[in-house]
């Protein structure tokens, strides 16, 4: 299963699910240690800003953290939960759980995996650029892109409820 969740809520996810690997989508000058229970090279850590068009100073998601995310979600052997944060839970998480559902499930209908992504977390705002990088990378030729904006933006809300996206 992929639990997703906030910077502030990942220790008690962690703890809650027996996951036994990290994704960490977080500001370079965040220092996030491994959680307890998470082996070192169980615990991917990408360092990049929340937005979606270049901006002096901050460094956006480029191709190369999509792919070093894809294969570290390729690489899970799925017997243990995987849990992917970011610092609020409502926009770099969520669109990695979003990749991460269409990478592990080659054949599925983008648009029906951006419904269950909704109807999970009412607050999701997929970052639109990671989204697009893994819809290219995926080679989804658009339809993530667009299942993605047709669920609009998420509801307001400060931090993220944690909660899991299915990949089966």
């Amino acid at each position: 299963m992929l639990h997703v969740c906030s910077l502030s809520k990942l220790p008690e996810t962690v703890a809650n699910t027996g996951a036994k690997s990290v994704i960490t989508l977080i500001n370079a000058e965040m220092n996030v240690p491994t959680p307890a229970g998470i082996l070192p090279e169980r615990h991917l850590s990408l360092a990049f800003n929340d937005i979606v068009s270049p901006v002096q100073g901050l460094v956006p998601a480029s191709e190369r953290h999509v792919a070093a995310f894809l294969s570290f979600v390729n690489s899970w052997d799925r017997q243990a939960p995987l849990v992917i944060h970011c610092w609020a839970g409502i926009s770099r998480s969520t669109a990695g759980a979003y990749v991460a559902a269409c990478s592990l499930n080659p054949d599925a209908d983008e648009e029906h995996l951006a419904k269950i992504l909704r109807q999970r977390s009412p607050s999701a705002t997929p970052n639109a650029r990671i989204v697009a990088i893994g819809d290219k990378l995926l080679g989804r030729d658009g339809r993530m892109i667009d299942a993605i904006r047709g669920i609009g933006r998420g509801a307001n809300a400060f931090e993220g409820t944690p909660f899991v996206m299915p990949i089966d």
